[in-house]
């Protein structure tokens, strides 16, 4: 969308939604193993190649497989932009049920688009980030690759960068035990916090914790759309949260942010560089108005999208490009080639330095399903898609 367009998509929170360690998106796992000693490399015919080929996948039963076109779904701004670009691209709708016929539509592609939400409707990504893998390791690249979500687009993220300068004070905990036993000091010494799950969407598994002093009790409210405020005694809260931690292996925890009314910044990226901003004056963690979470006032507003070069938002750009993605690629351990194509980082407003400047404080980082996106953002994807696949080409043709 071009700068002060609104969004369609209002949902201050989404997919969760990032990661590495491994092979370029998948790509680079293909070795040159056939090529002879002493065979030179010989540079390819681009005139006589084939047209690459895409495979963009998002989840949805046989009916929207069969029915699914280049234009009518939502990404269809995606499917022209690579076409643009003579690249080939095709929907690949995914469901459990018919996992291998998609499987094998994906092991025919060049390259593989996914956007899949951590959680739907009951449903969660083990099958499907298995057989990413699979696929990834049998030539296509995958982006974003599941072992590059298992590292960016993680709640756990936040404390692995809690260091670099979008961090706060965050705790992690791996067990029940690790939770029970820290929590409740963290929450009677530093004032309300926000726990989260590891891997979720759309606000779930996102509390707000209050504690009620002298009672032994607390506040809670859901990230989720439609939730109120609920009281209970902090040990049940503690003892519903073991289910996060048998699920995804660990629960954060941060600072709530008194900024929060002042919105949300979501930055979004083409691999290492920002592709546009997105600002919404969000109501998740937001106790809602006396008639009701379901009221208009409740709502959160739209999502107003800008460009990169939005004034605004510049020092967080240059922060972005020039600090926090490389230092957070040293981190994790992701190399520039294994980065998402589409990926965004959420910032709140933090305390206002010295100087009367804002500051930026992450709050999450989505991978899996990125959208919606920055009107910029189609093309953006179509050159970084178009870059790594003539990369690919050139490195087999070299073998």
């Amino acid at each position: 969308m071009s700068e002060g367009i609104v969004s369609p998509d209002p949902s201050p929170y989404h997919r969760g939604g990032v990661e590495a360690g491994t092979p370029l998106d998948g790509w680079s796992s293909k070795l040159c193993a056939t090529r002879r000693v002493g065979e030179r490399a010989r540079e390819p015919d681009m005139t006589a190649m084939k047209p690459h080929r895409i495979a963009i996948l998002w989840r949805g039963d046989r009916a929207a497989r069969q029915a699914a076109t280049p234009q009518n779904n939502r990404f269809h701004r995606v499917f022209e932009e690579l076409a643009a670009l003579g690249i080939e691209a095709e929907p690949a709708v995914y469901d459990e049920a018919f996992a291998a016929e998609v499987r094998e539509q994906l092991l025919a592609a060049d390259g593989v688009l996914v956007w899949v939400d951590p959680l739907h409707d009951g449903k969660n990504r083990t099958e499907l980030d298995a057989l990413l893998r699979d696929v990834a390791g049998r030539g296509p690249w995958v982006s974003a690759h599941p072992d590059v979500t298992l590292k960016m687009g993680v709640k756990e993220v936040l404390h692995r960068t809690r260091h670099l300068g979008w961090g706060t004070d965050t705790a992690l905990y791996r067990s029940a035990a690790e939770f029970a036993a820290g929590f409740p000091e963290r929450l009677q010494t530093a004032g309300p916090r926000v726990v989260k799950r590891n891997r979720g969407n759309g606000g779930q598994g996102v509390w707000k914790v209050e504690l009620l002093p002298g009672t032994g009790r607390v506040r809670v409210l859901q990230a989720r759309r439609g939730s109120i405020p609920e009281e209970l005694p902090l040990a049940d809260f503690i003892a519903a949260c073991g289910a996060y931690l048998a699920a995804d292996s660990c629960i954060v925890d941060q600072p709530f942010q008194p900024r929060l009314p002042d919105g949300m910044i979501r930055c979004y990226m083409g691999a290492d560089r920002v592709v546009g901003f997105g600002h919404q004056l969000i109501k998740a963690l937001i106790p809602p108005p006396p008639d009701g979470p379901d009221s208009p006032a409740a709502q959160p507003g739209p999502r107003i999208m800008h460009g990169p070069d939005a004034a605004p938002f510049q020092a967080l750009r240059a922060r972005m490009e020039g600090e926090w993605t490389p230092q957070m690629m040293a981190v994790l351990g992701i190399d520039a080639g294994s980065l998402p194509i589409i990926w965004d980082a959420d910032f709140l407003y933090g305390p206002r330095d010295a100087s009367g400047a804002d500051t930026y404080v992450l709050c999450e980082i989505n991978v899996s399903s990125v959208f919606a996106i920055p009107d910029q953002a189609p093309a953006a994807i179509a050159r970084l898609v178009s870059a790594r696949l003539v990369s690919a080409r050139l490195r087999d043709r070299r073998c």
